[in-house]
């Protein structure tokens, strides 16, 4: 009997998606986003671009008197590099979690309960100690 992989489980139940390299026809494991994930990462990033754009504007609006246009286009284009720049962070970081909750639930769905047996003991806490 062949060795049980990553690739191969070793009990009846559903198969774990095969790598790049695995038989033809299955699907790779791929950590990469939904394409509707991704499209509303990016559509967040766009508004909060356009949204610091009308914030930095209006700002040096506000305290300008008189020809202001350079200083209202540097205000926007400050604006909108920072929101844009601040909600990309924060879309990769969701983007990143969400990829990693999906890995972790479909290695519980796919887990035959040995990954739970090969934890350390360090990792139970005992509140009384």
């Amino acid at each position: 009997m062949p060795p049980a992989g990553p690739d191969k489980p070793d009990g009846p139940g559903p198969e774990r998606p095969h790598r790049a390299d695995g038989p033809p026809g299955e699907r790779p494991v791929s950590a990469l986003p939904s394409p509707r994930a991704r499209a509303v990462a990016f559509a967040a990033i766009l508004l909060a671009g356009v949204c610091g754009a009308l914030i930095g504007w209006s700002f040096v609006d506000l305290q300008c008197e008189g020809q202001c246009a350079t200083a209202e286009g540097i205000g926007a284009v400050v604006g909108a590099l920072g929101a844009a720049a601040g909600v990309a962070v924060v879309a990769v970081l969701t983007l990143r979690a969400m990829a990693e909750w999906k890995r972790v639930s479909e290695d519980e769905l796919f887990d035959d309960g040995a990954a739970a047996a090969q934890l350390p003991s360090t990792r139970r806490r005992n509140p009384s100690a």
